[in-house]
């Protein structure tokens, strides 16, 4: 087997860009010392700040006279104190109800799952895994899903890349690192093959000027008559699903586009994009003819794996593979002008560093020179995959976090001011939940036979404490998961059905295969 071949047999995300890898593996470099100061400070000055300001939720003014929950339970019961601290109270209630590491419900997969997000109203969810299905769950009751379709995309190759739901709920858009988009109905009545777009607008693109081109990305405009990808060829593509035509396809980046999203779910206008050339810019979707961005972030240096916006059309969140979250203001956005004066490239990629195979060394991380980020999260672990992170909902939490899978098997969950709020272990709460078979992926790092977990994406739940994180999960992480944390009180749990219950993806008990989780308990 040629060397290119059998690294895109290893890794996973881009397996074009194998040869890259093997030419850039750094094994022998000399380091220049670097600041040990340099890292940013927890708790972030700019992020208490944010947290003070009213726009992350509510505040005890009054830490020494912390009250337990059911103290302050007790108080919302009996209606106590003036309107304003009665308001105070309840959204510190909600904000205290953070998900723990015991596991609700297992959900077995066959295949790795690489997403899987709630709807706006909490009344759904979809997961998407690598044998290229994605899975719908009616979650109107939080703590009883109810599988009730399963659609398939026909081309995949490697894997799904993503998936977003329409703002009405009604049609689901999914990919693969193909052009083409399958849009599937959401209606369990409507049994009919997905519909198919083609983003693809003729020219060649990409190594060697082949045509086409993979899609890592793709969203739902907030009116739901567009799409917005972003792509292997380094672009973004505004689609029009009506008249099914191209409207932009912008080369707007040096590299991958790994992410796209819009600023405000209200508004179809205003869309940042997130790359492996380390920058997140800005565009506006009625100036996007003459292939300008509107503004442009920069802070990473290493490529971007996703954005989230806040949806107020002021706040974005992303990740990156220098290990590193950050939050940012749109109106701290760099001008294009000025983005275009400074050489950007001197502070990005000058690693050597490929995630999808190596260790991070933080002896690598150093500051931005040019970092117009607001607050910077650290502690997870973004390697091998595009790992996710998200802000916390408005209804159930006040927006009051922001939480992000990692490779460590973990959800982690910061405040504003990057302090840790909070971790659930996933690979704790799974550990050895289904038996090993002869089926395995070996990484050269991994011994054969180890469970592994590696937390791709997590959805909080918008109107319940209830966290659900989708993983590659199980001996060498050939498996998957989707695993429901909620907040519990206590180790144990009086309710039906028993914590810990392990189903498969159509939500049925196998005893024979899965094994309930006994984490936590006593």
């Amino acid at each position: 087997m040629q060397s290119p071949d059998l690294t895109s047999v290893l890794f996973q995300d881009n397996p074009g860009d194998d040869a890259e890898f093997l030419h850039n593996w750094p094994f022998n470099r000399r380091r220049t010392p670097k600041d040990p100061n340099r890292f940013p400070k927890v708790p972030s000055e700019q992020g208490m700040k944010l947290m003070r300001s009213g726009a992350f939720g509510a505040n005890n003014y009054n830490p020494r006279a912390k009250r337990p929950l059911a103290v302050r339970m007790l108080e919302r019961e009996l209606a106590l104190g003036n309107r304003e601290d009665q308001i105070r109270n309840n959204a510190l209630i909600n904000q205290s109800l953070l998900p723990k590491s015991r596991a609700e419900k297992i959900i077995h997969f066959d295949d790795p799952v690489y997403s899987g997000q709630f709807s706006d109203d909490g009344n759904f969810f979809f997961a998407c895994s690598q044998d290229f299905k994605v899975r719908m769950y009616d979650t109107s009751s939080p703590y009883n899903w109810k599988h009730y379709k399963t659609v398939s995309y026909p081309w995949g190759q490697w894997t799904l890349t993503d998936a977003s739901l329409s703002p009405d709920n009604k049609w689901l858009a999914y990919t693969s690192i193909q052009t083409m988009v399958s849009i599937a109905p959401t209606d369990p009545n409507d049994t009919g093959d997905p519909y198919t777009l083609d983003l693809d607008d003729g020219p060649p693109h990409g190594w060697h000027g082949r045509r086409g081109f993979g899609i890592w990305s793709i969203r739902f405009s907030g009116d739901g008559r567009e799409l917005v990808a972003g792509t292997s060829a380094a672009s973004i593509v505004v689609y029009d699903i009506e008249s099914r035509t191209v409207l932009h396809h912008v080369r707007g980046h040096s590299d991958d586009v790994n992410a796209v999203c819009f600023a405000d779910k209200m508004s179809p206008h205003i869309l940042y994009s997130g790359s492996d050339d380390t920058t997140i810019k800005v565009w506006d979707r009625r100036s996007m003819g003459d292939h300008r961005e509107a503004g442009a972030f920069v802070g990473h240096i290493e490529g971007l794996t996703y954005i989230d916006s806040k949806g107020d059309g002021r706040y974005i969140l992303s990740n990156g593979k220098d290990q590193s979250m950050k939050l940012w203001d749109i109106r701290m956005a760099m001008s294009t002008d000025r983005y275009n004066e400074l050489d950007l490239t001197a502070h990005a990629n000058t690693s050597g560093f490929d995630y999808r195979g190596g260790i991070y060394d933080d002896e690598d991380w150093d500051v931005h020179p040019h970092d117009n980020s607001l607050v910077t999260f650290r502690g997870h672990k973004v390697l091998r995959t595009l790992i996710r992170c998200h802000f916390s909902p408005p209804t159930s939490t006040n927006s009051r976090y922001v939480y992000s899978g990692s490779t460590d098997g973990k959800v982690y969950v910061w405040n504003m001011d990057a302090s840790l709020a909070g971790i659930v272990d996933v690979k704790k709460a799974t550990m050895r939940t289904r038996p090993m078979d002869n089926r395995h992926r070996f990484y050269h790092f991994d011994e054969p036979g180890n469970w592994g977990t590696c937390v791709r994406d997590a959805s909080w739940h918008p109107t319940a404490p209830l966290l659900v994180a989708s993983a590659w999960n199980g001996y060498n992480m050939a498996r998957g998961t989707c695993t429901l944390h909620s907040y519990n009180d206590n180790v144990d749990d009086e309710g039906e059905p028993p914590m810990g219950q392990s189903v498969n993806h159509l939500l049925k008990e196998q005893p024979e295969l899965y094994q309930n989780s006994t984490y936590g308990v006593r």
